[in-house]
């Protein structure tokens, strides 16, 4: 059985030091430092350029996230508008921060003439790296948990954090388990194929990394009961994600039709 110890870590002068941001420092920092390594052992990277692209990729990232996330539910945040800069309270979305990251991954592979391919396969697999560490922040925020259940790694949630309809109940699926483990198991996938060089053609890691993980998503998201947004009566992530998977495939396709950079 699992059970979230707080949110807060400790205080200092009054100022609380969350769980959340600590985590989320460590797994963007691990994902960087990962990317950095594969780039210059196996892509022929000059070594800290991914480093040096990092405040790229987070600052984009964070607000495609954070925009993203706040559009999903629009109507919360258009009465209280002071709460799109509150990101100690969580909300934040992956999928706008892969917009977002990509965004400024483009804008540093032109400022320093690169690959874009090329950094989007590196960087892809530091990013779902960083992903599964970062899930945990979920489980200290006593959020994003599935369904209920008895299983015996069930998740307890304390009646603060519960769903409205779900008060009575005390135990829920660790979705944010789920998802981690899914996570780490396409970052050993990813890892396989550059050692291996699998799928070596410059941009195809990336969209592999875009088709598994949306498969990963789906199937967590199928047992969440957070979704604020639904289209045809299914959770908007599950809907994204379908769409991704269409259009990575399409673009796989096409780009091992194209003749070998």
């Amino acid at each position: 059985m699992f059970t979230s110890p707080s949110q807060i870590i400790f205080s200092i002068n009054g100022l609380n030091i969350y769980w959340y941001g600590i985590i989320m420092a460590l797994a963007i920092a691990v994902g960087t430092l990962v990317s950095d390594w594969i780039g210059a052992k196996y892509f022929e990277l000059k070594k800290e350029i991914i480093i040096d692209m990092a405040p790229y990729l987070i600052i984009f990232g964070i607000i495609g996230a954070r925009i993203y996330y706040c559009l999903m539910d629009f109507n919360f945040y258009a009465k209280f508008p002071s709460e799109i800069l509150a990101l100690r309270h969580g909300g934040i979305s992956i999928h706008g921060a892969i917009i977002g990251g990509i965004i400024g991954l483009i804008i540093f592979a032109k400022r320093h003439n690169l690959s874009i391919k090329k950094l989007c396969d590196v960087s892809c697999i530091g990013l779902v790296l960083g992903q599964s560490i970062g899930r945990w922040g979920n489980f200290f925020n006593s959020e994003a948990y599935g369904t209920p259940t008895n299983l015996p790694w069930k998740l307890y949630i304390a009646p603060q954090y519960r769903q409205i309809p779900f008060q009575d109940t005390e135990f829920f699926h660790p979705t944010f388990l789920y998802e981690s483990i899914l996570d780490l198991t396409i970052f050993g996938l990813l890892l396989y194929f550059v050692k291996t060089s699998k799928f070596k053609k410059k941009g195809n890691l990336a969209l592999l990394y875009l088709v598994m993980y949306s498969f990963a998503r789906i199937i967590v998201e199928s047992c969440r009961i957070d979704s604020v947004r639904y289209i045809f009566g299914l959770p908007v992530a599950i809907v994204v994600s379908a769409g991704i998977i269409v259009l990575s495939a399409i673009l796989f396709y096409i780009n091992n039709k194209k003749v070998t950079e």
